[in-house]
């Protein structure tokens, strides 16, 4: 009992509109699911690393804990990380998730507004 191969092939193929549909489902599924969020999570971040200011507690992408004693004109932050000791990071190294966690645990009040 063969089948023919061309017989398969020809039914599996169907109409050429569903595949069309499928694609056109398949990327706005993408869409939605996985790149909107990403970039609105982008969004927040930049916003978030340009509202903070001297005088505020943060945690580093790397887990730095400090707090912000300068901000430079360059995009620079300098932040104490113990009495005396003082590291220049970038605006962008700041984690919006670890320092609204550790703000939580602190019982700090946050400024961002969801």
């Amino acid at each position: 009992m063969l089948v023919n191969l061309q017989t398969v092939f020809l039914q599996a193929q169907g109409n050429p509109m569903y595949s069309l549909l499928f694609m056109v489902g398949m990327i706005a599924v993408m869409y939605f699911f996985l790149i909107r969020p990403q970039a609105k999570r982008a969004k927040d971040q930049k916003k978030f690393s340009e509202s903070i200011a001297v005088g505020e507690r943060i945690v580093t992408n790397g887990g730095i804990h400090g707090l912000i004693k300068r901000a430079n004109e360059d995009g620079t932050l300098q932040i104490e990380v113990h009495h005396g000791s003082f590291l220049t990071i970038e605006r962008t190294a700041i984690s919006m998730e670890l320092t609204s966690a550790h703000r939580k645990k602190a019982g700090v009040e946050t400024t961002d507004k969801k």
